[in-house]
C-alpha cells in the first residue's frame, strides 16, 4: 500500500494573517488523509550584499524546489501587493523552470490562498495571477465549490477561486469562522483529489 501523498503548503506571510490561513489548509489536508508538509519563503531585498539566512529563526523552513518535485500537491498562499502576488513568492516560483522543462508538476493538483487589508483589495486578481505560473507548470486547479456552505455565508474573505482573509488595514480582523472552514475545505480538497489521482497510478 502507497504512503499518503504530501502536499505542499507553501506560503509568505508579512504579518501572520497569511500564515494563520497556512494553518487551517493543513489541518484540512490532514483530514483528508494526506499529509501536510508547511514550509515558507524569506523576504527578498534591494540590498545584495547579504544572502537570507538557510534557516528561519522560527516557524516553517525554507521552501526548495525538491519539496515540489517530493509532494504530490500544492497549495499556495501570498498576502496581495497590487493585485498580485508578494515578490517573495515570485521569486521562488522564477525558480523552478528547471520542474517546468521536465514536467515534473504536471497533473499534481494545486489550491490557492490569500489576505488583504481591504474588502476590494486583489483577492481575486490575486488568486488569478497566482494561478498563472502553475498553469503553466500543467498542474490541475483545484477552487473552492459552493457545496462548502461557507461560501455563501460569509462577509469577508473566501472565493470560489481560492481561500481568502480581510485583515483590515492595522492586522485588526481576526480570521473569522468562515474563512478558517472554507481554508480547511480546500486544504482537505486538494488532499482528497491527491489521494484519488495516487489511487488511479496505483490501480
Amino acid at each position: 500500500m502507497s504512503a499518503a501523498p504530501e502536499i505542499l503548503v507553501l506560503y509568505y506571510s508579512r504579518y501572520g494573517a497569511t500564515a494563520e490561513l497556512a494553518r487551517h489548509v493543513a489541518s484540512g489536508v490532514e483530514r483528508a488523509g494526506a499529509v501536510a508538509r508547511v514550509r515558507t519563503v524569506p523576504p527578498v531585498s534591494t540590498n545584495i550584499a547579504g544572502d537570507a539566512p538557510a534557516v528561519p529563526a522560527d516557524g516553517p523552513p525554507y521552501a526548495e524546489t525538491r519539496d515540489l518535485e517530493e509532494c504530490a500537491g500544492l497549495v499556495m498562499g501570498s498576502p496581495t501587493r497590487f493585485g498580485n502576488m508578494a515578490a517573495p513568492l515570485k521569486h521562488f516560483l522564477d525558480g523552478t523552470s528547471g520542474l517546468w522543462a521536465s514536467g515534473g508538476l504536471v497533473d499534481r493538483p494545486f489550491g490557492l490562498f490569500t489576505s488583504t487589508a481591504t474588502q476590494h483589495g486583489g483577492q481575486e486578481t490575486t488568486l488569478l495571477t497566482m494561478a498563472m505560473p502553475l498553469i503553466h507548470q500543467g498542474m490541475l486547479w483545484v477552487g473552492v465549490p459552493y457545496t462548502v456552505p461557507e461560501l455563501s455565508t460569509t462577509t469577508s474573505g473566501g472565493s470560489p477561486y481560492g481561500a481568502s482573509h480581510v485583515a483590515g488595514g492595522q492586522g485588526e480582523h481576526p480570521v473569522t469562522r468562515e474563512e478558517q472552514r472554507i481554508a480547511g475545505a480546500l486544504g482537505e480538497r486538494v488532499g482528497r483529489i491527491a489521494l484519488r489521482l495516487q489511487a488511479g497510478d496505483d490501480a
